[in-house]
């Protein structure tokens, strides 16, 4: 207990910010989203392309776990509430900010199993520069057909969609609905259940059967063509569907053979792929990717690396890769608070890296995390602020979450069990929401090593740990003095030098100066592993 308490108050050093009410509402479990657990959501929307609006509505089945008559939903205020239903009657409904607050007409009773429906319409938020500024893209593809996508992470689901819109919280299935013109076709996520055409209208109803982000559930529109292949694993097999733009279709077939590899390698890094009954889907879209569990976007253009940029000869497409590794570390273990955002992205990140060396080899894999190292930011932590829907430095909470990652590798120094490790919270937080310190708590249980000190510095603080050392020739030998400076007491990572034999040697600095002679040394300076941890150097 004493550990985590020395972790968690390591988090007082994030930066302070002003917060508001609208920023509590959507990001704390207040007593008004608390008290109901939901189950299900069933999302029946109408597309109107020339207005570029949508209009329908969610029914959302739910437990009762504590007694109460005040419901708190979420739903952007730009988008206006028709109604709420519930039981055949309207309920009064108040708004504040972005949410919604439901009156029943007496208290639910604890332990019931019960649902509502919203009825709503409006023009959601337009994305500026989907993914990273979110909501609806409406674009046209060469023919002039409408090519429509969504993509809301951070911003939240309730930009455009009626819900209980806490990360904590997921349904445990879904359905989703929409009807669009006949001559462009709707793909969801999970597997299309209902296919239907009707006075000029196609109707298309996708189910999801595990649990899902909100942010996740996307709609994709487009005239889709749909091409099948199937990834064996054992005696069972996945199915594999790509949806591209027609006239894509030997474009997409050639660029997707990298899927049925890059399965088997995430399969034997983390385990099955965890939706498997839903399937595997590539979506393509008007904008870059985004993670949609069973349809992760793709608009990488066909090509290479990021949008053709890639080092060296690891020319693998980015976005396959990386959007599919949060199937694994966002879609199935997923954070509890945006706060926790770096339990999707670091872990993803890293996922490339692993991914790199089991393709090329390990050389291949430090020359992918230098590359990952040029893009480190260091202005602010990768930690946010909890309850208030905030996240931390977005840029680093990828790549320096990626060096965090594998700094703790070659701390453990023993790659059976660190690869058993990152297998075994895939497997054991699989379809589950977590908190960061859960993570942290589970490899230090694993690896037997108090990690948390390390943990701390790369998440609650901006900079990394500096390495201070000074050097001194005497008598044939190079004096080295060292330690680490760091603003978390008990900082434990180790550090590596080269001998004068040329091998590597493990240092184990503390916030006290220490010092070693060393012998016969190569040269007037040393050569420190900063290939293996993320240090900064005096």
């Amino acid at each position: 207990m004493k550990q985590i308490v020395i972790f968690l108050l390591g988090l007082c050093s994030l930066q302070a910010q002003d917060f508001s009410r609208a920023d509590s509402l959507r990001g704390a479990l207040s007593s008004d989203r608390s008290w109901f657990d939901v189950h299900y959501y069933h999302l029946d929307l109408d597309l109107n392309i020339q207005e570029k609006s949508i209009s329908g509505s969610n029914t959302i089945a739910f437990s009762v776990l504590k007694s109460s008559n005040r419901m708190q939903l979420d739903l952007f205020a730009n988008m206006s509430i028709d109604s709420v239903i519930y039981q055949g009657n309207i309920c009064e409904v108040t708004r504040e900010f972005n949410a919604f607050f439901v009156e029943f007409p007496k208290p639910l009773v604890k332990g019931s199993i019960d649902e509502l429906t919203v009825f709503y319409h409006g023009i959601p938020r337009k994305a500026k520069r989907a993914p990273w500024d979110g909501g609806f893209v409406w674009k046209e593809d060469e023919q002039g057909l409408p090519w429509i996508g969504v993509a809301c992470q951070g911003m939240g689901a309730s930009a455009w969609w009626p819900c209980k819109d806490h990360l904590s919280d997921e349904p445990d299935s879904m359905r989703i609905t929409c009807s669009v013109p006949e001559n462009i076709q709707f793909v969801g996520n999970g597997n299309l259940e209902e296919d239907v055409f009707s006075d000029g209208r196609r109707v298309s109803t996708w189910k999801v059967s595990y649990p899902i982000n909100t942010y996740n559930v996307t709609l994709n529109v487009a005239n889709y063509s749909h091409l099948e292949d199937v990834y064996v694993s054992n005696t069972d097999s996945l199915a594999l569907d790509y949806y591209i733009l027609t006239g894509n279709e030997e474009k997409a077939r050639k660029q997707f053979e990298q899927v049925k590899p890059m399965l088997a390698i995430y399969e034997d890094l983390f385990g099955p792929y965890p939706f498997w009954e839903d399937g595997y889907a590539l979506v393509e879209t008007p904008y870059l990717g985004m993670e949609h569990q069973s349809a992760i976007a793709y608009g990488n253009q066909y090509l290479p690396g990021y949008l053709g940029r890639y080092p060296g000869d690891m020319d693998f497409d980015f976005i396959v890769i990386h959007e599919s590794g949060h199937e694994y570390w966002g879609n199935s273990v997923s954070m509890n608070d945006l706060a926790d955002m770096w339990i999707h992205e670091s872990f993803c990140t890293y996922t490339e890296a692993l991914f790199v060396e089991q393709l090329y080899g390990y050389d291949s894999m430090i020359e992918y995390l230098l590359y990952q190292r040029g893009f480190i930011d260091g202005r602010s932590p990768i930690l946010g602020h909890r309850d208030v829907n905030n996240q931390g430095n977005h840029t680093d909470m990828y790549y320096k979450g990626s060096w965090m990652l594998h700094s703790i590798r070659n701390t453990v120094d023993n790659d059976s069990l660190w690869f058993s490790i990152i297998k075994g919270i895939a497997q054991d937080f699989a379809l589950e929401n977590c908190d960061g310190t859960e993570i942290i708590d589970y490899v230090c249980e694993k690896s037997g090593m108090d990690l948390k000190p390390i943990f701390e510095q790369y998440l609650a603080y901006s900079k990394a740990p500096k390495f201070e050392y000074k050097l001194k020739r005497k008598s044939g030998a190079l004096q080295l003095k060292y330690r680490w400076k760091t603003e978390v007491e008990g900082f434990n990572m180790p550090m590596k030098y080269k001998n004068g034999d040329g091998y590597w040697e493990s240092l184990y600095p503390t916030a006290k100066w220490q010092k070693i002679s060393i012998k016969n040394p190569l040269g007037k300076s040393i050569q420190f592993s900063d290939h293996l941890y993320l240090v900064e150097k005096m």
